[in-house]
């Protein structure tokens, strides 16, 4: 049989994936490639869609910081693909790309029993009927960083014009709708982010560490600038709770998530103060590394094991 694996040169190369925007890398991203070089790695912070960059070079190609693929999600699944058809190990890999980078997953993820926010998906063409009451969130099923995304009390006349609005905006650009309760929680508890790192010798994610994110939407969705909307974090220790709401979830991730690198599992009290799930971040999440003793060296330690 032939061989069509590329050539590669002795030792590990790993792309640290990111955007035009971080050509040198998210903050906390240069935590990790400097745990990689203490590793004697080498680390090229790399731009996902540089038609220059040679990705079959590499043994390892990281996501990290793609950061503005939701307006060229196609684009950015065809790169992701692309990467793996070269030979080359992709983490994530394309297919659970694929599938986490648009928020339907909730809806997978509901069918296997697990707690999810409460969402309404409204297609482009479908008639949104506003709820008379309550706040609501709303935002596209593709997106990232809280962009084109709202907070809005529906029993207030202007915040009802202002909802209708981001709908029938977001549905002119042909883009699926999520409505979801606000969950009032989330501004004295705050989100808390669980994050899970590949253990090469059990084989599977193991728990890391966690955050806390403070409330991030006051009011209807307005333009930001840069990648993402500026977020309040801390350090958390989760409760028991959280940890096993967490492992339920990721036990649930179609194919299973043993050959994933990473996740993060964003989680808030619903109404009853039972953590409910809010986002599943398989693709490109910050993972808060300097938030944690050793975070940065367990995830280079994870890489070096994938690029091995």
């Amino acid at each position: 049989m032939t061989d069509h694996s590329p050539t590669r040169e002795p030792g590990s190369r790993v792309a640290l994936v990111t955007c035009a925007d971080l050509p040198d890398l998210d903050p906390d991203d240069r935590l990790l490639r400097s745990a990689l070089r203490a590793r004697s790695v080498d680390v090229t912070a790399a731009v996902w869609d540089d038609p220059r960059r040679d990705w079959s070079g590499f043994h390892l190609v990281v996501l990290r910081s793609p950061w503005d693929y939701p307006a060229r999600r196609p684009r950015f699944l065809a790169w992701a693909s692309g990467v793996e058809a070269d030979g080359v190990r992709l983490a994530n890999p394309a297919d659970v790309i694929a599938w986490n980078t648009d928020k339907r997953y909730l809806s997978t993820l509901a069918e296997a029993g697990v707690p999810v926010v409460p969402t309404d998906w409204v297609p482009h063409g479908d008639l949104w009927h506003l709820p008379t009451d309550g706040e609501w969130v709303i935002k596209p099923a593709v997106s990232a960083g809280s962009k084109d995304t709202g907070r809005y009390r529906l029993d207030e006349a202007e915040h009802r014009r202002l909802a209708a609005a981001h709908v029938a905006r977001l549905q002119r650009q042909q883009r699926l709708v999520m409505v979801q309760p606000y969950l009032p929680a989330v501004e004295s508890y705050g989100e808390t982010g669980l994050i899970f790192l590949a253990d090469a010798a059990r084989g599977e994610l193991a728990y890391s560490h966690a955050i806390r994110k403070g409330p991030m939407l006051t009011g209807p969705d307005r333009p930001i600038e840069g990648l993402f909307v500026a977020e309040q974090i801390t350090a958390r220790t989760p409760s028991e709770a959280e940890v096993a709401l967490a492992r339920q979830v990721l036990a649930a991730v179609p194919g299973g998530s043993a050959g994933l690198l990473y996740a993060r599992v964003d989680l808030i009290p619903g109404p009853d103060g039972a953590p409910v799930l809010v986002e599943l971040e398989l693709t490109e999440p910050s993972l808060f590394l300097g938030y944690a003793t050793g975070a940065a060296d367990r995830l280079a330690d994870a890489i070096c094991s994938l690029a091995g």
